[in-house]
C-alpha cells in the first residue's frame, strides 16, 4: 500500500465527505445542523478529524467505517 502524506490523507478525506454529502443530497449548512459537524472545513482539507468524528460521520452517512475508508484506500 502506497503511504500517503498527511496533507494527501486530509484532501482525500475531504473528497469522500463531499462526495458523501452530494450523494445524500444536503448542504453543508444542512449537514452541521444535522450533526454539529463543521463540514467545510473538513472539505476544505484543513481540518484533521478525530476517529470520532469519524464515525458521526459514517452514522449520518448510514455507512460502515470499512465502506467510508475503502474509497479513501482503494
Amino acid at each position: 500500500m502506497e503511504k500517503k502524506s498527511k496533507e494527501q490523507l486530509l484532501q482525500d478525506l475531504a473528497l469522500r465527505v463531499k462526495e458523501l454529502r452530494g450523494i445524500k443530497g444536503v448542504t453543508q449548512e444542512e449537514a452541521l445542523n444535522d450533526t454539529g459537524i463543521q463540514f467545510s472545513r473538513i472539505e476544505q482539507g484543513k481540518r484533521d478529524v478525530q476517529l470520532s468524528t469519524v464515525q458521526k460521520l459514517c452514522h449520518y452517512f448510514d455507512i460502515s467505517m470499512t465502506e467510508f475508508f475503502n474509497e479513501i484506500f482503494k
